[in-house]
């Protein structure tokens, strides 16, 4: 195998403390550096160390690229911050915030931020996929934003028409489809910043709330998750401590995850930020008609690191393999691969250190990390060739994780900057978030890797309450079952859910890999066609009766799977906040087709022999 190229990147090891009922703790050696005073504060240093590099770029109407460097986007930030106060919005109220990842929602953002007013942008999902917009109607009623900022106001004219708007001020990119009383964001930017702005800014620490990000509430009314300056840049700093590469020149990132969620917002827009790196805003999404736009984006620009998740993975390789313009393209200048909300199949890793290989004569590193919307978001680091897929590193500078036997599993909780205060108005949630000793409830399962030799990183195991109990009392430990079951039945399978709670054996709901199955295929069939395809049937069968050799037992073994099209649905909450498969929301929402996996006999259900 073609030797892995060299990064700076550090590895600093893990001090590791036992107890005598089972738990571990585990300790980075390695001391939180300084920390800059605000998230503010790094985009003041940036535009006056060097005010004309570009920070964030979009498409225009042209297809080409508008452009804000960072002067620009602090020239903004002061004006709207003035432009805030100046309405009388205070930190008392948040700032919602409706729309795509955009340079106009960045303004708004670091507006409300410069002056200690929380933002609390809200997926675009449940104003534009929702029939009901009963879930937003939720979110802006509990969290009482004094200002909604929507950039493109015309496709949300039916979510704002469902909420109510009564105290609050709307502020729009574009006057077209506005509704009356609407005000432009132009307006907001031509303000003239006074004395007010410079004491609001001087008045955030790090203990202000910066941000209110909403958990994917699939069992009822999303969590706000306070998010404070310190959180955020005590994680930038910790990565820069591993990632010595950031500091060494300014990264370079072509990146679709959105701002919404902990891993766009936090993690990608923050690093870039905190490096004096650029961000180009990736209109493309990991979704067939969609992806393509990626493509196109990743010819023009090479970026130094690349994020995604693995479904993001998947769909991008087969046409990175056909493309060899946008292959060469996207590892020109590329340091790391990163990936998270779930782990990514062998088959893909494999697949990326075939085209890193063609292109730079050797593999690029790929690299993960453990966290959640509580933790902005990473509180592990893995930057090595692991020995088992879910390996989730080790904590970071200033991190701390512990791991307590919980029934049959060990979970994990976390402590150290990074951490939540709490959620929103929701007092007794945060009491219940963490323990005695202040260690966050994370709800995540792990396991060392190694347990003679915990430097070896720990692995995901899965959510804690996700086990169950077949109907001989026997436990199946879904999260690991889950994972081999992928391995086993490469490439044919994305992701799944194990089945068999009160029945006699296991089964999967497995959603299938569109490129996985239309190479076993040799064709490019649809959905439906392809899981009916001999070819995929007899890999998905093959490697599955293999597992099953291995694992006789009842909670090992898989009897059935059924091949699903519809993809998780992050509207439905079939997605967890951290990109994770939500295990009991799928089988919830997909009851009657589990009790089609037992009962039927259609064509998309296997039985394994």
């Amino acid at each position: 195998m073609a030797d892995v190229a060299s990064v700076n990147m550090q590895r600093f090891g893990v001090d590791v403390e036992r107890r005598g009922d089972g738990t571990v703790l585990l300790r980075c050696p390695e001391p939180l550096a300084p920390v800059p005073a605000s998230i503010v504060e790094m985009l003041r240093d940036h535009a006056a160390a060097h005010p004309d590099r570009d920070f964030l770029c979009e498409r225009d109407g042209s297809g080409g690229w508008r452009r804000a460097t960072y002067a620009d986007v602090l020239r903004a930030a002061n004006a709207i911050g003035q432009a805030l106060l100046d309405g009388g919005h205070s930190a008392a109220r948040p700032v919602a915030i409706l729309s795509d990842n955009s340079i106009n929602q960045a303004f708004v953002m670091f507006g409300a931020l410069t002056v200690g007013i929380p933002v609390m942008p809200v997926s675009p999902a449940y104003s534009l996929m929702s029939q009901d917009h009963e879930k937003l109607g939720m979110v802006i009623a509990h969290n009482d934003p004094s200002a909604v900022f929507v950039d493109n106001p015309a496709p949300f004219a039916k979510a704002l028409a469902a909420i109510d708007m009564t105290g609050r001020t709307l502020v729009v990119g574009s006057t077209d489809g506005a509704p009356d009383g609407a005000v432009s964001l132009s307006d907001w930017l031509a303000v003239v910043p006074g004395p007010a702005l410079d004491a609001a800014a001087a008045a955030v620490t790090l203990d202000t709330v910066g941000k209110i990000l909403l958990t994917s509430g699939s069992t009822g009314l999303p969590k706000g998750v306070l998010n404070t300056h310190r959180m955020m840049v005590s994680n930038q700093v910790s990565m820069t401590q591993v990632c010595g590469f950031l500091r060494d020149e300014p990264p370079v990132f072509v990146d679709w995850l959105p701002w919404n969620h902990t891993f766009g917002g936090n993690y990608n827009l923050n690093m870039a930020l905190h490096n004096g790196g650029t961000l180009y805003i990736d209109e493309g999404r990991p979704v067939p008609g969609r992806i393509e736009a990626t493509i196109a984006n990743l010819k023009e620009i090479s970026p130094t690191l690349y994020l995604n998740v693995p479904r993001g993975f998947d769909l991008l390789l087969p046409l990175l393999e056909a493309d060899d313009e946008a292959r060469d393209a996207l590892f020109r200048n590329l340091k790391i691969l990163f990936f998270a909300g779930a782990a990514l199949p062998r088959n893909l890793w494999e697949r990326l250190d075939r085209l890193a290989i063609a292109v730079k004569g050797e593999r690029v590193p790929i690299t993960t990390s453990l966290g959640s919307t509580e933790t902005a978001p990473a509180a592990t680091f893995m930057n090595w060739y692991p020995k088992s897929a879910g390996n989730i590193g080790l904590p970071l500078p200033g991190n701390e994780l512990k791991l307590v036997p919980n029934g049959d599993k060990l979970e994990i909780r976390m402590r150290g900057p990074i951490i939540t205060p709490g959620y929103y108005r929701q007092d007794e949630l945060t009491a219940k978030a963490f323990d005695e000793e202040g260690f966050f409830r994370i709800g995540d399962a792990g396991k060392l890797e190694d347990d003679d030799d915990p430097a070896q990183g720990v692995v995901f195991d899965g959510r804690v309450a996700e086990n169950f109990k077949l109907l001989s009392g026997t436990w199946v430990h879904a999260g690991q079952l889950r994972l081999q079951a992928i391995a086993a039945a490469s490439p044919v399978i994305q992701d799944a859910v194990v089945t068999g709670q009160d029945r006699d054996e296991v089964g999967l709901l497995a959603f299938i890999s569109l490129d996985g199955c239309r190479s076993l295929a040799g064709e490019d069939l649809t959905p439906d066609e392809l899981v009916v395809h001999p070819a995929v049937r007899e890999q998905l069968g093959t490697g599955l009766a293999a597992h099953n050799r291995d694992n006789p037992g009842s909670s090992t073994r898989i009897k059935r799977v059924l091949l699903m099209t519809e993809p998780p649905q992050i509207d439905a909450g079939e997605i967890t906040d951290k990109g994770y498969i939500n295990q009991r929301a799928v089988l919830t929402r997909r009851a009657k087709i589990v009790d089609r996996l037992y009962t039927g006999g259609d064509g998309d259900i296997v039985v394994i022999e």
